[in-house]
């Protein structure tokens, strides 16, 4: 399967990789939840070229994940701001702020610490179980079918592990 087709997999990550998974899609998101609007802010914070930010703009805005606004008359001029859709990618944001900052850091410790201002309190965001609150471990999560992948006679007891990677490849 080609990259340009990622999005036909009836895999919900491979889906999510072909609206985000570029690196400067990822730095142009992580600017936008700290506040960057404007094409001239996001070029400059970043040193990306000005065609690549185009792009890379246009793809989230024709994906939903930014709208453009304008903000100035003559000439027009628009400033981006990030959707529902894409307020929804602050959980994948901070997961890997806190993996960068485990494994990334060389020693030197991590260049952000976040605080709850609820709370007031330096917090590490962590996963965890929409039911009982519990934080997640890979070891103590299954994955199982869901209703994009039943199909007949392969139901959530006979499938196996091995069998859900060739299942997420199918295409829609």
């Amino acid at each position: 399967m080609r990259w340009d087709d990622i999005d036909k997999q009836v895999c919900s990550v491979a889906r999510a990789l072909s609206v985000v998974g570029e690196r400067w899609t990822m730095l142009i998101l992580r600017d936008a939840f700290f506040g960057t609007r404007r094409f001239d802010q996001f070029q400059s914070n970043l040193g990306i070229t000005r065609h690549r930010l185009s792009e890379r703009l246009g793809k989230l805005v024709e994906q939903g994940v930014l709208v453009k606004v304008p903000y100035h008359d003559r000439p027009v001029r628009y400033e981006y701001r990030l959707t529902r859709k894409g307020l929804g990618l602050y959980p994948v944001l901070m997961s890997l702020a806190v993996w960068g900052d485990e494994w990334m850091d060389n020693g030197e410790g991590a260049p952000l610490e976040w605080v709850h201002q609820t709370c007031g309190h330096k917090t590490t965001p962590t996963l965890t179980c929409s039911e009982c609150g519990e934080a997640l471990r890979p070891e103590e999560v299954k994955p199982q079918l869901g209703p994009a992948l039943k199909q007949p006679g392969l139901s959530q007891e006979t499938a196996s592990l091995r069998d859900i990677p060739a299942l997420l490849q199918r295409s829609v």
